[in-house]
Parts: C-alpha cells; structure tokens; sequence
C-alpha cells in the first residue's frame, strides 16, 4: 500500500472554522474529511451531482414562481371583479355633492390603508382565505402547482 502524500493547504478563517466544527461534530480529523471532500470534488460523477443540485433548486424556483404568478392572477382577477361590481353598483354623484365627497374620500382613503397595514401586518392572507373555503384536496393541488 502506497503511503500518503501530504500537502499543504492555506484556508480562509471561516472556512477552516466551518472545518474544524464539522470535523468535531463527526469525530473525525480535518485532514481525513478534507481529503474526502477533495475526492468527491474529483470525482467523475461530481459534475452529475452539482447538476442534479442545480437541477433541483431551479425546480424549486419554478414552484415559487408559478405560485407566484398564480397569486398575482388572484390578485388582478380579485380587483377586476371589485372594480366591476363597485363601477355597477355605485350611481353617479350630483354636482353638488361631488365637492363634500372628495374631501371624505381622502379620509376614506387614510382609514383603507391603515387597514391594509394591519392586514398584511398580521392577518390571513387572501390566498389562505380562499384555501379555506375551497375543498382541501383543491387548494391542495393548487398549492403544489
């Protein structure tokens, strides 16, 4: 049996800390795992395992974005039918009223936002709601889409 070969290796701090720490935690010496981290890096299956890594995270950031894009359509669709129904059902204000009502909107308009805050602060988002009132097995799927 060949005799190992030593060498000399000059390490950033943190790195050698991160070393030292998982070498402690598994009871093992650094220069056993770094020599096991240097043939995995060699290895002629590396690039498959880096890839099926990369591979997988960008899968991750496919879910993310296709919820993502599935609660910006909530969204538009949900102010679409709001603006819909209000535009419906709102009847036109007389001259004379419209002065009066533009100063109350203003303070409308401070009392929504103040509500918005409070529910983004801590309150169930409307994605969560409309899980709720949908079958499980639905919101479900819609979840792992």
């Amino acid at each position: 049996m060949e005799k190992k070969s030593r060498l000399s290796v000059y390490l950033d701090p943190d790195l050698m800390r991160s070393l030292a720490d998982y070498a402690a935690r598994r009871d093992q010496s650094r220069s056993l795992i770094a020599e096991a981290a240097v043939a995995s890096f060699l290895s002629p299956d590396a690039d498959e395992r880096r890839e099926a890594a990369t591979a997988k995270r960008l899968d991750g950031i496919d879910r993310r974005l296709q919820r993502l894009e599935r609660d910006i359509g909530i969204s538009v669709e949900m102010l679409a039918v709001f603006i819909r129904f209000w535009l419906a059902s709102t009847p036109q204000l007389p001259d004379a009223a419209q002065a009066a009502t533009r100063a109350k909107a203003g303070e409308r308009y401070d009392s929504f936002l103040d509500a918005l805050g409070r529910r983004l602060a801590k309150g169930p988002r409307l994605r969560q709601e409309i899980c709720d009132d949908i079958s499980e097995e639905a919101c479900n799927l819609t979840r792992r889409g």
